[in-house]
């Protein structure tokens, strides 16, 4: 048994329950009593159909409202949330929901076809958020405190192998992440949160956690677009936005010759590092670009760089937050300053593992994978994300993933995925591979769009004779990217 808390919601209800929660052009406002007796409303139902303590429920809605309402509402009954990315095709979502075991998926009116097909004889009850607000309240008493080590959350982060892991987050978890990046970037009363990224990802639902714990308004709206956000900036008193690098450039391109009020404060800016053509367009408008480092395991940010040293330390991801730690490792030493090796984290925000699958820590230290060096002050500069990791619009795409899907395509021998520059979304993921005569391309390409998300789907198919390989047979990808170079 970890600390015990006053559900947070519940708390800011008591505290600012007349106070703004959420503003939107879809719904208007709900105050924080509103949000707080939806969720306590919609968690009775919930149980009334047998979600109790640790089921775990998948949660598969572009209605960012319901989203919003079931989390806080499984938070009621000590239920698990499984945060499904509706971006995912029929079969990305079937392992996902197999994998973490879930008993009950929570899905749009349009999606319960889907959701059909997906729980025959898979034991799992599909209810669609409609029907589900139809019900007549019922008598359950809600659970009143949050255990800090109880798991909260699992999503799921492209896997290495190939399969997706499922990240667990407990409350304690996400409670250090939003306390760590206050500690950081401050809090200000008149502050108001725009969120446009995906709430499924750890970086939008990390703003519903800053939202009751803070008890400060988000601006949510249901997809990004460029004219309406500078207008929220300008009109609404957005003073923060998390974005990543196409994001940030298609506003800059919409803003013109216009210029944010100084009450905006912080472009939170993640999802890879940042060119320094964009950073520095981004200061010639005077926006306060904050780079931030995080993943999945790290429940969002675990360093960001500071207001202090925004325009100083133009390109690093700043030092780590207040409770985290940040080392670089190079040969299994600790690396001196500017040597580039692989970044290292620490602290309460960090994962204790995968669902069904172990984390290996290092004296409690995560490997990232990713590649970075400190600077002689210790400011962090992300030099590039994991090796093979393709970074597409602040998606992340593992090139495993889809040369498996590639492998099961009659006719294909060999297949490797590597990252094409693009000037809209940063890469976009090609295929090489070794075929026989069975190869039929637009066969493939159908494969492919049926079992991966559009993003992840290859742009390009080039047809070689054979894959670099070294002597133990390991696919050499950076031979393939330079490989690529000359082709373009």
């Amino acid at each position: 048994m970890g600390e015990k808390m006053p559900n947070w919601l519940d708390k800011q209800a008591e505290l600012n329950g007349d106070e703004t929660a959420i503003e939107s052009p879809s719904f208007g406002k709900l105050s924080f009593r509103e949000v707080r007796d939806r969720a306590r409303l919609f968690a009775r139902k919930l149980h009334s159909l047998g979600v109790k303590e640790g089921t775990h429920v998948a949660i598969y809605t572009d209605s960012r409202l319901d989203f919003i309402v079931a989390v806080h509402a499984l938070s009621y009954i000590h239920a698990v949330a499984v945060l499904l990315n509706t971006r995912l095709t029929q079969q990305e979502i079937q392992f996902q929901i197999m994998d973490a075991d879930v008993s009950f998926l929570l899905v749009d009116k349009e999606k319960e076809t889907l959701a059909n097909d997906l729980s025959v004889e898979k034991n799992i009850t599909s209810l669609s958020f409609a029907a589900i607000h139809q019900l007549p309240d019922a008598n359950y008493s809600l659970h009143q405190e949050l255990d800090l080590d109880d798991v909260y959350t699992i999503i799921y982060t492209s896997g290495t192998t190939g399969n997706p892991k499922g990240v667990l987050h407990t409350y304690g978890n996400h409670w250090w992440s939003a306390i760590s990046s206050m500690l950081n970037l401050g809090l200000d009363k008149q502050d108001k949160w725009l969120a446009t990224l995906p709430l499924f990802h750890v970086g939008g639902f990390s703003l519903l956690m800053k939202n009751i714990i803070y008890g400060m308004p988000i601006y949510l709206l249901d997809r990004f677009e460029p004219k309406i956000i500078n207008h929220a900036i300008m009109n609404k008193g957005v003073t923060i936005v998390s974005v990543v690098s196409v994001m940030l450039d298609r506003l800059m391109e919409q803003l013109e010759a216009d210029r944010y009020p100084t009450s905006f404060r912080c472009m939170l800016l993640g999802g890879g590092p940042a060119s320094e053509q964009l950073l520095n367009k981004a200061k010639s408008y005077h926006i306060p670009v904050f780079q931030t480092y995080g993943m999945t395991e790290t429940a969002s940010q675990v360093a960001t760089l500071s207001p202090n040293d925004a325009l100083r330390k133009i390109g690093s991801a700043g030092k780590a937050l207040f409770s985290a730690e940040v080392k670089i490792s190079h040969n299994k030493e600790k690396a001196s300053p500017q040597v580039i090796g692989e970044i290292f984290v620490k602290g309460p925000m960090v994962t204790q593992g995968y669902y069904k699958d172990e984390l290996v820590k290092q004296d409690d230290w995560l490997p990232t994978g990713d590649l970075g060096y400190l600077d002689e002050e210790g400011f962090l500069y992300v030099v590039d994300r994991r090796n093979d990791l393709i970074i597409s619009g602040g998606e992340n795409i593992y090139p495993a993933e889809i040369e498996n899907v590639l492998l099961s395509i009659e006719g294909v021998v060999e297949a490797g995925v590597v990252g094409k520059e693009d000037p809209q979304w940063g890469k976009v993921p090609v295929a090489f591979v070794v075929v026989n005569q069975a190869f039929d391309l637009n066969i493939a390409k159908e494969v492919c769009n049926k079992a991966l998300a559009k993003y992840k789907v290859p742009k390009a198919f080039y047809i070689v004779d054979a894959l670099p390989r070294n002597a133990s047979n390991k696919l050499l990808r950076h031979q393939l990217a330079t490989k690529l170079n000359k082709i373009q």
